[in-house]
Order: C-alpha cells, then structure tokens, then sequence
C-alpha cells in the first residue's frame, strides 16, 4: 500500500481565521488516484488546529466567539512574560493562541472511499488559524489503493 505526502501551503489573515480545506484534500486523493484507504491531515503549528464541522459562515462565527471566551487575549497568561523567557526579537504574545489550539485536534484522519473522502453530509475538514497572519503548512498523508 503506497503512502504518498504533500503540505498545504495557506496564507492567513490577522486573529482567528478558519479555512475550508476539503476541496484541497479531495484534489490531493484524486490526483494520486486513491480509491479506498485513508488521509491523515496535520497542522504542523502550535497555534493552529484542525477539525470536521459543518462550513456555515453563522457557525464559523460562533466558533470564533466561543474560542474567544475560552482564552481571552486579554487575559494574564504566563507565557506572555517574554522578558522572562529566551525569545526572538519578533516573538508574538500569543499564549491565547496555544490555549485554544489545546481546544481542538492537531491532526484529523479520514477514511476514503471510492475515491471520495468519507464525510457525512454537512462535514467539512476545517483549519484553524488562531495567531495570523502567517504563512502555515498542513501535511497531508493518503495510504491506500
């Protein structure tokens, strides 16, 4: 059974941003011509995450709020000390980020089926950005027939 790999390459926005990345997964399954097996999706980053939701713009929002509400921005965090840690010059006070990232999956992994990921009906594989802008890579890794 073949094991095939490829990165995503996204550019985010400022703050909290979700990004439909099925259509980019499907695309990747049909080009290396998988009928059946499965594709394991990773956010390679520790203030991005990934999960299967429903991509309706209200619920997005949602979403956004409540992640919002779990790890306030402006809340004190430890990890925002930076002159007491060994950092780079640009280093973001981001500890929200990573808490919420905690919140969610880092990696999701979806079984195909002749051909087409496997996803009930209103699913979508959704990544996370939650400390943008930045330039992010998800890996994928399809195995099967």
């Amino acid at each position: 059974m073949p094991i095939i790999h490829k990165l995503i390459e996204i550019s985010t926005q400022p703050g909290i941003n979700i990004h439909h990345i099925t259509p980019q997964i499907q695309d990747f399954i049909a080009v290396n011509s998988i009928k059946n097996g499965q594709v394991l999706v990773f956010a390679r980053h520790t203030t991005t995450a990934l999960a299967i939701n429903e991509n309706e713009e209200r619920l997005l929002e949602d979403i956004k709020v409540f992640l919002q509400k779990l790890a306030p921005e402006s809340d004190q965090y430890l990890h925002n000390d930076l002159h007491l840690r060994d950092v780079p010059e640009d280093e973001p006070i981001n500890a929200h980020s990573h808490l919420m990232a905690m919140m969610l999956n880092t990696s999701e992994t979806i079984p195909i089926v002749d051909g087409k990921l496997a996803l009930g009906t209103w699913q979508s594989v959704l990544f996370f950005e939650l400390d943008g802008p930045r330039k992010r890579t998800i890996s994928l890794q399809v195995s099967g027939e």
